[in-house]
């Protein structure tokens, strides 16, 4: 590496190449690095669900808007990284009917679609839905495949003349007089370079990489299971029409159907139990929904840790966490050249991508407008080359490796 970024981006997840794309497309030179593969965190790991927003409906309106609307831009620009598959919520006998009339209104309000389906509706859609089934709600969720996205992001930003290093740790970050002055990375890249800003978007790690530049950043992450099981044809997203449990989502895959999840506090998202009963509860739940996958044969079994930011949080499962995001610049820490971006979803990563970037940008005094929600990412249509992209950044993930490299 000859020439000093202009930006360093630390994180090689969605957001760390969505803020690399933002900031390429609006001329700012910039190096991405990433410990592992591309997208070998969190997003990577995910069960894959491309979220309407419906989920969130009740609990947090100004969430569930940023999905649906991040959800349509998706649909728009990214192509073969997105099936749309439509998703259900689910009312089981013994589930609270107010709950589900609470979260159509709350869908409604926001401006997600929904359509009610009575029973004999819903198991026409899904012919395996469990007899208990008293009533369903139609929205607009989808499957996203992250590996596919997270390295056509790379390949776009790397087009526009960035710098993208798989397999490239950050070492450490040197901060004088208020700002940071200088990065060491090892692996691949090998250097030390003298960024005029920094963006952290490490997602769970995003606390040790502020420790870096001595600042505090508490992340609170939880980990989840998702088992993958041998169910073909399953159609739409299932989703349990309940409060936020254990074991309430079924996410259909080519010939396998992704069941899940759990939520359970870890101190190292590095360093964490990966427990059978996690793997037990998660089908078991599920198959109240879809009782065929209680005796469907486990195919692959995973678990991610989700970046929560919550710096007041004790213990606890943590679902009551915000899925919001949050955009901390560090110059009200001291380190004038600094930011992080955590929390968030996988749905609303290129919004997050954005903040950071106009941020960095008024920082840097650059006036370039984003273009990332209307410009289509490269083979978006061609999903042999979005598998090229996949490989040629080492981004494999467990979430669709069902899926990439079998077109």
């Amino acid at each position: 590496m000859t020439d000093d970024p202009t930006v360093l981006v630390v994180g090689g997840g969605a957001t760390g190449v969505g803020v690399a794309r933002d900031l390429a497309l609006r001329g700012v030179g910039v190096t991405l690095v990433e410990r592992g593969g591309l997208s070998s965190g969190t997003s990577g790991r995910s069960h894959g669900l491309l979220h309407s927003g419906a989920r969130y409906a009740e609990a947090d309106a100004v969430g569930a808007e940023e999905c649906i609307a991040e959800n349509r831009v998706l649909r728009d620009i990214a192509g073969e990284c997105v099936r749309d598959t439509g998703g259900l919520f689910v009312q089981l006998a013994g589930d609270d009917p107010d709950y589900f009339a609470a979260k159509r209104a709350a869908c409604e309000a926001v401006g997600i679609e929904t359509e009610t389906l009575d029973p004999a509706a819903a198991r026409e859609l899904v012919p395996g839905l469990s007899a208990d089934v008293e009533r369903a709600m139609r929205v607009p969720d989808a499957v996203v495949y992250p590996s596919r996205l997270v390295a056509a992001n790379a390949a776009d930003a790397a087009a526009h003349g960035a710098t993208i290093y798989p397999h490239a740790p950050l070492e450490s970050l040197t901060v004088a007089d208020g700002a940071v002055v200088e990065a060491t990375l090892g692996g691949d890249a090998d250097a030390t370079i003298a960024p005029d800003y920094v963006v952290n978007a490490a997602g769970a790690w995003a606390g040790q990489v502020a420790a870096k530049a001595g600042v505090a950043v508490e992340m609170a992450p939880a980990r989840g299971v998702m088992v993958s099981v041998d169910y073909d044809g399953l159609g739409p997203v299932l989703n349990r029409c309940r409060d936020p449990d254990d074991g309430d989502i079924v996410v259909p895959h080519d010939a396998e159907a992704v069941v899940g999840t759990t939520s359970v506090p870890v101190s190292d998202p590095d360093d964490y139990e990966r427990a059978d009963w996690e793997v037990e509860r998660s089908i078991e739940e599920c198959a109240a929904m879809l009782p065929a996958v209680a005796d469907a044969e486990v195919l692959r079994t995973w678990w991610g840790v989700r970046p929560l930011y919550a710096p007041d949080e004790g213990d606890g499962d943590r679902r009551g966490i915000s899925r919001g995001f949050f955009r901390l610049d560090h110059a009200d820490d001291g380190v004038e050249n600094f930011a992080s971006v955590v929390g968030g979803k996988l749905t609303t990563y290129r919004r997050m991508a954005e903040s950071t970037t106009d941020l960095v940008c008024e920082r840097l005094g650059v006036e370039a407008a984003c273009e990332t929600a209307s410009r289509r990412l490269p083979g978006a249509d061609e999903p042999e080359r979005l598998d090229e992209y996949v490989a040629r950044y080492d981004g494999q993930g467990p979430t669709d490796e069902d899926v990439v490299g079998a077109a």
